[in-house]
């Protein structure tokens, strides 16, 4: 999915920590996440905090993603492009080891790609080893990949932890025991409390690693956020669940506070499967019936932007298409009416976070003026995977969609969880996917997003935003979030 948040392709999360000084003044940071994944393996479970905390500090990919959205190097060292923009040879870097102390070569690229590309594979983004060809190694240190057309997001793609690089001999038990290449090892999992990682001392760039030890605390509840904040037992929340209280902590100067952006779309998704959400004149009803300020506002406490499709407000193919249903309780009770619906229950099953149970409170309430009876189911992050996201079962949720360049799960047909099925979208992203010159493909990025709102797919809502709070001293994290990951490598805390 997307990734959504929180997951992947899922729609996305958070992070806890609290410094404890020790007598040897060793670095330890502790971390605040909001939500706790129920897997490790970003290569096999599309919630976004595992990504959150694995991808590029326990895992690596042949490339990553700086801040600034630009690629770079990453096990890959250097690599060339054919003439043609299909094959690709990547020189991977020298003396790399697993964290078992295995060697890194060109066989465990291969057995990752062949694992992630099998047809029983459950990588949450298969979709984005399609292109790929082949993938052979022409020595231990070199792979040549090789493409069945362009593609434009290949090596921001490379670059995700859904690539991630991982043994043979491990990769059927990282789900529990992660074992890559990274910055950081595993150390200890005690679920439904925290989640521990230590320094990697034989990592080629540990030289540039400040901390040596990572604790990220699984704390859902705004409230216990703040109190374990306040109380310093967490020197950072990166993805802090309550905004309403971001002036508690800027008016205190113990505090740092952040405000940035996410590629998260927040949406009320309409099973597009199911009646009478397989009605296009019922969807726009309901996007009818929707007050985006009014949720922003209630539920974000004004820290949001508002969207009327799948796309990014700072991106730089955003469409405004936020008045293409202008809120009109009275007109959308017309529109209910006229498509034989008026008084039905729809079901609203949301995951366990605050900008989407906050939310799903108002649009409950405006549904209602609508002549809507919404019923608000919340449930358990596991439950959702399972009953929503994997068995659709659902009429309406509400989720976050994290991942970057993610237009494409409106391209993934019936058997993804929307339930939406249009071949001229599946046609547009193929198109959107293989344009190599930017300002074309921001055309037909655009073109995407009219589509998606003319159709009425879903409900959109927001941008989520990136909300953090920082104990002064800890230096390092980003401000804004172009990917899943927050790489830790270049993060310090005074102790």
């Amino acid at each position: 999915m997307s990734h959504l948040p929180l997951t992947k392709t899922l729609p996305a999360l958070t992070l806890a920590f609290g410094l404890m000084a020790s007598a040897s003044a060793a670095a330890e940071l502790v971390v605040g996440m909001q939500q706790e994944p129920t897997s490790l393996d970003p290569t096999a479970d599309a919630t976004a905090s595992i990504d959150s905390m694995m991808t590029q500090n326990v895992f690596e990919s042949l490339t990553t993603v700086a801040e600034n959205g630009e690629v770079q190097p990453n096990l890959a060292t250097s690599w060339e492009v054919s003439e043609d923009g299909l094959t690709y040879t990547f020189h991977l870097a020298e003396g790399v080891t697993f964290h078992d102390g295995s060697v890194l070569d060109a066989e465990d690229v291969i057995f990752s790609f062949d694992r992630a590309m099998a047809e029983e594979s459950v990588n949450p983004s298969k979709d984005i080893f399609e292109p790929i060809e082949s993938v052979k190694a022409v020595d231990p240190q070199t792979v040549e990949i090789t493409l069945s057309g362009k593609d434009a997001f290949f090596l921001f793609n490379m670059g995700q932890g859904d690539s991630a690089i991982v043994a043979s001999e491990s990769a059927d038990t990282n789900n529990a025991n992660p074992i890559g290449s990274g910055p950081f090892k595993f150390d200890s999992w005690t679920r439904g409390d925290r989640l521990t990682l230590v320094k990697n001392p034989d990592h080629r760039d540990a030289a540039e690693v400040a901390l040596d030890k990572v604790v990220f605390r699984f704390i859902s509840d705004p409230a216990a956020a703040t109190a374990a904040m306040m109380a310093e037992e967490l020197d950072a929340f990166p993805g802090f669940p309550a905004p309403e209280l971001l002036p508690q902590f800027e008016a205190d100067p113990r505090f740092r506070v952040n405000v940035g952006s996410t590629e998260g779309e927040v949406i009320l998704a309409m099973n597009n499967a199911k009646p009478p959400f397989d009605n296009v004149e019922v969807r726009r009803a309901v996007a009818t019936a929707i007050d985006r300020d009014e949720i922003i506002e209630g539920a974000m406490y004004g820290q949001a932007v508002p969207i009327g499709s799948f796309y990014p407000p700072h991106g730089t193919a955003y469409v405004d298409l936020t008045e293409a249903y202008p809120h009109d309780s009275e007109k959308a009770k017309t529109m209910f009416e006229e498509a034989g619906v008026a008084g039905e229950t729809m079901t609203l099953r949301v995951p366990p976070f605050p900008y989407a149970t906050r939310s799903a409170e108002i649009i409950q309430n405006q549904l209602s003026e609508a002549g809507i009876d919404a019923k608000v189911e919340n449930v358990e992050w596991g439950f959702w995977i399972d009953e929503v996201y994997k068995k659709k079962n659902y009429d309406m949720t509400i989720i976050a969609h994290t991942s970057p360049n993610d237009m494409g799960n409106f391209a993934r047909g019936p058997d993804y969880f929307y339930g939406y099925d249009n071949a001229e979208m599946t046609a547009l992203w193929e198109q959107i996917t293989t344009e190599v010159d930017p300002a074309k493909r921001d055309e037909l990025l655009k073109q995407g997003q009219q589509m998606l709102s003319d159709q009425s797919v879903h409900a959109f809502l927001f941008q989520l935003p990136l909300l953090g709070v920082f104990r002064e001293g800890v230096e390092g994290y980003w401000s804004s979030s172009p990917v899943l990951y927050m790489p830790l490598k270049g993060v310090s805390v005074a102790n």
